[in-house]
């Protein structure tokens, strides 16, 4: 069982940058693949950014490519998202995500069996 808690969110100019943070419960953290994903009111929740169990590997939807960096730190239980260059189409409840059963799938966001509760992320213009 992993329990995910996101924090970091909040309101930022656009252009500006966050570090969200995804903390997490457990002594398997380190075996699972992790992502990012974001809802907007009206949207569907789609796919941001994801990461290995080992960090060696890491994948990004093409909208925050270049822009957005995803790591994890095993040894703190806590993998992060830092945004840079953020737009107001980024603002989205974000939320990060655990145990994607495979790395090929992990775009799909019905692939991981634990979820944080979300942290607001909004960029004003």
């Amino acid at each position: 069982q992993v329990q995910l808690v996101e924090s970091g969110g909040g309101l930022v100019q656009a252009g500006g940058s966050l570090r969200l943070s995804c903390a997490a419960s457990g002594r398997t953290f380190s075996s699972y693949h992790m992502g990012w994903f974001r809802q907007a009111p009206g949207k569907e929740r789609e796919f941001v950014a994801a990461i290995t169990w080992s960090g060696g590997s890491t994948d990004y939807a093409d909208s925050v490519k270049g822009r957005f960096t995803i790591s994890r730190d095993n040894a703190k239980n806590t993998m992060y998202l830092q945004m840079n260059t953020l737009k107001p189409e980024d603002t989205a409840v974000y939320y990060c995500a655990a145990a994607a059963t495979t790395w090929a799938v992990v775009r799909s966001w019905a692939q991981y069996y634990y979820w944080g509760q979300g942290t607001q992320v909004t960029v004003s213009s």
